[in-house]
């Protein structure tokens, strides 16, 4: 910053506008062989992956993870993938609703199935809780066999 600014406080515009001449330019070079097109493209849907961090981070609760055995470093990220597939899915399958993963999630955190079991008479039935209308349209645009009753 003080190459900016004189000793006694001003501003040095030259300097500044120097500076400015290549902002917003970017430079990208790789070592594979490859159209420079695809390049571009794959430099800017770089975006995907680092919203998809966003969302291991945000929804998902991917945190710093202390395992130092390499089949469990390989399971916990196995696992924090299979969460992200499922809210990418979510997502695909909420779009007739326009509603995010993360909103659906908070509508349905009240959801729950009741199980009853009787083993004497190997009787056996599991309902869902009493729905608002939303969470049933949720859960009916996600996949109507989520509101089958199993008995």
């Amino acid at each position: 910053m003080e190459k900016f600014f004189q000793a006694r406080g001003e501003l040095l515009l030259n300097v500044l506008h120097q500076a400015e001449e290549f902002d917003g330019y970017s430079c990208i070079f790789s070592t594979c062989p490859r159209p420079k097109a695809e390049l571009v493209r794959l430099y800017f849907d770089k975006d995907v992956v680092e919203k998809a961090f966003r969302s291991l981070k945000g929804v998902v609760k991917l945190q710093p993870i202390r395992h130092w055995l390499a089949q469990r470093v390989t399971a916990h990220v196995f696992i924090c993938y299979l969460a992200y597939l499922l809210l990418a899915l979510l997502k695909f399958r909420l779009r007739p609703l326009a509603l995010s993963p993360q909103q659906a999630l908070d509508e349905l955190h009240t959801v729950y199935k009741v199980y009853l079991r009787d083993a004497k008479h190997g009787f056996q039935i599991s309902r869902v809780v009493t729905l608002s209308k939303k969470q049933e349209t949720i859960l009916k645009t996600i996949d109507r066999k989520l509101l089958k009753a199993e008995n």
